[in-house]
């Protein structure tokens, strides 16, 4: 499940944003909803979508997930801050995300 932001579409795409507005949010607790990920992430500037990845056969979490910000300044202020944090007992790793290469995931 993919949360998105009241007027903006599920079917954006990665191309639709600057380069360097994804975040990659690791060392997440497995039960770390996106709601929660969103609430201490979106301080840092208008997020378009909160993303935890989910294993495909299980539906379980996989500790990861991405959060998109409609700029790269954003995204960049909240990896300044987050990398080394803790969320819910976790300490965060928070990088830019990078690109996804056909065959990947």
């Amino acid at each position: 499940e993919q949360k998105t932001r009241p007027g903006s579409s599920n079917m954006s795409r990665d191309e639709d944003f600057p380069r360097g507005s994804k975040v990659y949010v690791g060392g997440l607790d497995y039960e770390t909803r996106e709601d929660a990920v969103e609430k201490v992430f979106e301080k840092f500037g208008r997020i378009d979508s909160v993303r935890i990845i989910e294993d495909r056969e299980t539906g379980r979490s996989r500790g990861f997930g991405f959060v998109q910000y409609e700029n790269a300044d954003d995204a960049n202020d909240a990896l300044k801050e987050m990398d080394g944090q803790d969320l819910e007992g976790r300490t965060l790793i928070v990088d830019i995300a990078r690109d996804r290469r056909r065959g990947e995931g």
